[in-house]
């Protein structure tokens, strides 16, 4: 079911590098799904780039475009049952950018991937034949303990793509609102031009280096 044309303009919503760590978060989560078992060598060098992709995506909650920022986002409680009440109403949903529900959904996920990656740092195996680079700061039982936290978490994780995954097609079904082609595309129309502030390049090659220097240094065990 396509969504109807709000009669108004088609804007751009979403900026590359939103769209691009979105993407790469999706294959690499997958990835290391796979890879957990049989390829932990390649499990690692996932998770490390998981690694970079949060700590960009966080820094550009703070300095990246209006629709990517937390502030523009994150609402207070009144603002999400405001909200919630609006969500059974079968009308086109024209908020630019995440919704106040939809907002939860991201920090959850956000926050659950740094429980992740950060597990996994510290993670051992049941033979301590394989382990995260920062194991050694640890005793053998809390590693252990701390691979069950990875475990875990994972499973968090898997239940808040399931619902993300849910919620999209709800809201393209009921509400004729597609959310994903703007995230392929990064338009979208809407009723009128919100004019969305965009972010200069210098922060994002500041986001980047950030990012690329922390995921090598954590996974070099926090050593040079």
């Amino acid at each position: 079911m396509p969504e109807p044309a709000p009669g108004g303009a088609r804007v751009k919503l979403w900026d590359g590098p939103v769209r691009l760590v979105h993407w790469a978060l999706v294959g690499l989560i997958a990835f290391s799904w796979w890879s957990s078992e049989d390829h932990l060598n390649w499990h690692r060098w996932s998770g490390y780039a998981i690694i970079g992709l949060v700590i960009f995506r966080i820094w550009w909650g703070f300095a990246g475009g209006e629709t990517a920022r937390f502030a523009s986002f994150v609402k207070g409680p009144r603002a999400v049952v405001a909200y919630v009440r609006t969500v059974g109403r079968r009308e086109v949903a024209t908020t630019p950018g995440h919704n106040p529900l939809g907002a939860l959904s991201v920090v959850a996920i956000l926050l659950t991937l740094l429980v992740q990656v950060t597990t996994g740092l510290f993670a051992v195996d049941i033979d301590a034949f394989e382990a995260g680079p920062l194991s050694d700061r640890v005793s053998f039982e809390l590693g252990r303990e701390i691979a069950g936290w990875h475990e875990l978490s994972f499973r968090v994780l898997q239940g808040l793509v399931v619902l993300h995954v849910l919620a999209i097609a709800y809201y393209f079904v009921w509400k004729r609102t597609n959310l994903l082609g703007p995230m392929i595309t990064g338009r979208r129309a809407l009723p009128s031009d919100p004019g969305l502030a965009g972010a200069p390049w210098w922060r994002l090659i500041v986001g980047v280096a950030l990012a690329a220097a922390a995921a090598w240094f954590l996974s070099k065990g926090l050593r040079f």
